[in-house]
């Protein structure tokens, strides 16, 4: 109800940066307030905050997951009424036209069938071929949390991404910047400012080994930008309605800003003694190893979606640089969970793939839902499988260990089950 700041609200929407705040706009509950001061008024506790809201989204969604039925159990489902009804009849052939004495070669066939058919390869099929997958798994920093997830994932036909922290680094970094001189103009102003925006910028600066200069005077504009005079000169850092404010002449600049977002980048201004000096792009790259994943995931005949809080234009820009074949744009955590949906109801299984509290609840609601390591306890906690790290690459070797592991089991349960087929015959006197 009164005051301005930003206010980081990753926790709820997984973006880095953070949100302006003033009078009569709407905060979260548990969200970080940065250097501003607010006075607010609650108008949601206990069960009725977002935060709460989640986490009953991530149980309701937990609940509704079905069981996966074994596969050893359907086949013994009839092989062991079977494998009875077969001992029987052996039992009776043998007591009513076998040699004598009738009885003892009956129950001699009989218990041949029975000792045959044993199931012991169909019970050994699955526990160790899940002993080996899940072992190796963890090998290559794959943890499956829960023991269905081996086999629900082999076949799943659409993976969803969520984007912050998952195809992204998770912080803004420093994209487009040429002049070193401003760089290093721009850093010492930047280095009073505890925005994310600015963080990056300083970092920049002390990757390229530049020196800060001191800062004479600094003044924070709220929703604007920076003000600062250093070595005699005024410089402004900050978005194009700051340079507007201040009469900064910006030129033929707007193509270029426009270029950037939709590069994915955001567009900032620096000026020097009144004079428009450098543009900067920051962004949140993407993870290097993120291309690589996608084309490996599209090599096994999946289908890829982003589902993100970010806008729709950084979205489909990123979309378009990485080949992903759906995009779904500018929603909440609980829009997450319809986007699932969503995905779902177009057929077939998804996985989803997310970091952060605001992907609790897609990954609970997904068939399968894969935590990122380097993201929040809550996300792992409601995810199937956890990637150890943040490379994505980590998605493609659950796949791989999923459909390996599943196939070898059908391996083994074929082999079993023909091992049985040919001999008990062969047991019941067939061949006497």
């Amino acid at each position: 109800i009164q005051g301005e700041s930003y206010v980081d609200e990753s926790m709820i929407s997984g973006e880095p940066i953070p949100v302006e705040k003033t009078a009569e706009a709407e905060v979260v509950g548990g969200t970080v307030n940065g250097t501003g001061s607010l006075t607010f008024r609650a108008t949601k506790v206990g069960g009725d905050t977002m935060l709460a809201q989640i986490i009953r989204m991530v149980e309701e969604a937990q609940g509704a997951k079905l069981p996966i039925q074994d596969l050893v159990n359907r086949i013994t489902l009839w092989f062991v009424p079977a494998v009875m009804a077969i001992a029987l009849a052996t039992f009776l052939t043998w007591l009513l036209v076998g040699p004598a004495p009738a009885l003892s070669f009956a129950l001699v066939a009989s218990v041949a069938v029975l000792i045959i058919a044993c199931p012991c390869a169909m019970g050994l099929a699955t526990p160790t071929s899940i002993m080996v997958g899940t072992g190796r798994a963890a090998e290559l920093g794959v943890l499956f949390r829960q023991g269905d997830a081996l086999q629900t994932l082999s076949g799943v036909q659409t993976v969803a991404l969520d984007k912050t922290g998952t195809l992204t680094e998770g912080r803004p970094e420093l994209t487009d910047f040429d002049h070193a001189d401003v760089l290093r103009m721009v850093a010492s102003v930047e280095v009073r400012s505890e925005h994310p925006i600015a963080a990056a910028i300083v970092r920049r600066a002390e990757q390229t080994g530049l020196s800060l200069a001191d800062v004479e005077t600094f003044d924070s504009i709220t929703g604007y930008g920076v003000s600062a005079m250093i070595e005699g000169r005024k410089v402004l850092v900050g978005a194009d309605r700051l340079m507007e404010k201040q009469g900064i002449d910006l030129g033929d600049t707007a193509a270029i800003a426009a270029q950037l977002g939709q590069a994915g980048k955001t567009p900032l201004y620096a000026a020097i003694d009144g004079q428009l000096a450098a543009i900067i792009a920051v962004s949140d790259p993407i993870k290097s190893t993120t291309a690589e994943a996608i084309a490996a995931l599209h090599s096994l005949g999946l289908k890829v979606a982003m589902i993100t809080g970010d806008n729709r234009a950084t979205a489909n820009a990123i979309a378009a640089r990485l080949g992903v074949d759906t995009v779904i744009a500018e929603v909440l955590p609980e829009g997450k969970v319809d986007a699932v949906a969503q995905l779902k109801a177009q057929g077939g299984k998804v996985a989803f793939v997310g970091d952060g509290i605001n992907d609790a609840p897609a990954l609970a609601a997904a068939d399968v839902g894969v935590a990122i390591g380097t993201g929040t306890d809550v996300a792992i906690e409601a995810a199937d499988v956890v990637l150890m790290s943040g490379d994505l690459r980590g998605v493609v070797n659950a796949l791989h260990i999923s459909q390996r592991t599943m196939a070898n089991i059908r391996q083994n349960l074929f082999w079993a089950f023909s091992y049985n087929a040919l001999l008990i015959p062969v047991a019941a006197g067939v061949f006497y």
